[in-house]
């Protein structure tokens, strides 16, 4: 039913817009969601309802609420200090940022690995941690920026009913029922890395865009806004983007003759480019879900190689779809063939 009020509520928006003069004739409009979430709860009742014609009620819901630190202190008998940003996902920043080697940072991070809850939705326990993210990954997913003191150790990305916290005085905990709290309060975990949660979509209408209906068939992310923006304003920015144009929705007319030309080819160079280069392709979440043995110094070396070539690959990539539309450069056919072949021999390098 809340589905119902949100489209009464755009198509009032819209409408005041088309009495002001702004319709998809000469506006473009761009609408998206931030993220999706994971719905933490069971099943509704009545049995078959939709939401639409029937309305659904929720009796078991809400996000799992636990210490972490009371975890650590209660199963492994860890008392190592660190802060978190309270999340389904949580960065975690050990006191006095020991290196990536440190024995105390390695020993929490199998120690997480192992960590086992209580899952009140489904009355059972599991595993809380389902991948894990240090240094070398974190590089790999474009998370690490220049200050050093925003990087977490590692990030614990959890089972999505749970929501993490810490507790100002610790006191061992295990996975039983009283350790964990089932909060009504909310019941929507996002900030994780699992389909459900970085699968969203995208919007676009207007001058220079087609209208080709819903389709899935584009692997995207946020990146790819700003350029397609700029590619259909005909204006330039003076950096390069770390997305690309989505030329394959847009009409032919609206693209320079350097995209046109070479459609098909770019299209696969971009769609090589978004597996190897955006945090939830193939390759980021190949490595991501087996990072869990980052903690040993092989697998740890191999992501680090593996981000060196990525890089260079990715930044070769993004410099010809660049050039091609923003300013009308000459593709070179047989450097973006070896390029693409590049990136499938660097996602099957994994194994």
């Amino acid at each position: 039913m809340q589905l119902k009020k949100f489209d009464a509520a755009f198509g009032k928006f819209f409408a005041r817009l088309e009495a002001d003069g702004f319709t998809k004739d000469n506006t473009l409009f761009v609408i998206t969601a931030d993220e999706n979430d994971h719905f933490a709860g069971g099943a509704p009742t009545p049995a078959g309802c939709d939401g639409i014609n029937m309305a659904c009620t929720y009796p078991n819901k809400g996000e799992v609420d636990t210490y972490l630190n009371n975890l650590f202190l209660g199963e492994s008998g860890d008392s190592t200090h660190f802060n978190i940003d309270f999340d389904d996902a949580p960065g975690i920043w050990i006191d006095g940022n020991p290196a990536q080697s440190n024995q105390a940072a390695r020993k929490l991070e199998r120690e997480a690995a192992h960590l086992t809850g209580f899952d009140p939705i489904t009355g059972s326990t599991n595993q809380i941690m389902q991948a894990l993210a240090d240094h070398a990954e974190q590089a790999l997913l474009h998370m690490i920026t220049s200050d050093s003191n925003r990087t977490p150790n590692f990030i614990l990305f959890a089972n999505p009913d749970y929501f993490l916290q810490t507790s100002n005085s610790p006191t061992p905990c295990t996975a039983t029922p009283s350790c964990f709290t089932q909060t009504r309060n909310f019941a929507w975990n996002h900030g994780d890395f699992q389909k459900v949660i970085t699968h969203t979509w995208l919007g676009l209408v207007g001058p220079g865009v087609r209208e080709g209906g819903r389709t899935g068939e584009i692997f995207s992310d946020h990146t790819d806004i700003r350029p397609t923006i700029m590619s259909l304003a005909r204006l330039k920015d003076d950096y390069t983007h770390d997305g690309r144009v989505l030329f394959e929705v847009l009409t032919r007319e609206a693209l320079p003759d350097s995209l046109r030309d070479n459609q098909d080819l770019l299209s696969r160079l971009a769609a090589a480019y978004k597996q190897i280069n955006a945090p939830v392709g193939k390759l980021g979440l190949k490595t991501l879900l087996k990072s869990n043995d980052a903690i040993y110094a092989a697998l740890e070396n191999k992501i680090t190689d593996l981000t060196k070539r990525r890089n260079e690959i990715a930044g070769k990539m993004i410099v010809i779809l660049e050039n091609a539309a923003f300013y009308g450069k000459e593709i070179h056919k047989d450097e973006a063939e070896h390029l693409i072949d590049q990136a499938e021999d660097l996602l099957e390098s994994i194994d």
